[in-house]
């Protein structure tokens, strides 16, 4: 587990509300308690003894949340005149690991279609990380232009979710 993971999983741990979590694997055991407003986020990361190692426990000091909407910058030569149209529309990414979710339930629509109009709070989608299911709502408002995800795939943190016209 690298460092990037480590902060993610603390940046949902803090959303969650969760007081404490521990997560325990083959070489690293990762205790995270949070507090009140008041007080900081601990988080101990201790590696595993492999054969008479030494064991370290470190703290790594809570992450800065990064804003969820972003423009997208072009990529290559091939994609560019695609993405210099895509560059008037705001990405809309995963803020946590999970499986992406475009219906509440099997047995519902979808919460937004390409062409629908979405303000700010509307919730685009779910996100299942660790048997939790967080809604994802819009930070911005606009008309969905193209779905990026399929339904019931895994995603990464920071991944585009959709295109959205701000205007």
């Amino acid at each position: 587990m690298d460092l990037k993971e480590i902060q993610n999983l603390i940046k949902f741990v803090a959303k969650s509300g969760a007081s404490e979590v521990k997560l325990e694997m083959d070489d690293i055991k990762i205790t995270i308690k949070t507090g009140s407003e008041d007080s900081k986020e601990t988080t101990i990361v201790q590696q595993i003894p492999v054969a008479g190692t030494v064991t370290s426990q470190q703290p790594v000091a809570p992450a800065q949340t990064t804003p969820v909407a972003t423009t997208p910058a072009a990529t290559g030569t091939e994609e560019q005149s695609a993405t210099e149209d895509d560059s008037k529309y705001i990405t809309i990414k995963s803020p946590i690991i999970g499986t992406f979710y475009r219906k509440p339930s099997p047995d519902k629509p979808t919460f937004v279609e390409v062409g629908d109009s979405i303000k700010e709070g509307d919730v685009l989608c779910i996100i299942e990380a660790m048997k939790l299911f967080n809604e994802i709502e819009s930070e911005v408002s606009g008309k969905i232009v193209k779905v990026l995800v399929d339904d019931s795939s895994p995603v990464e943190f920071d991944q585009p979710l959709y295109l959205v016209d701000p205007s």
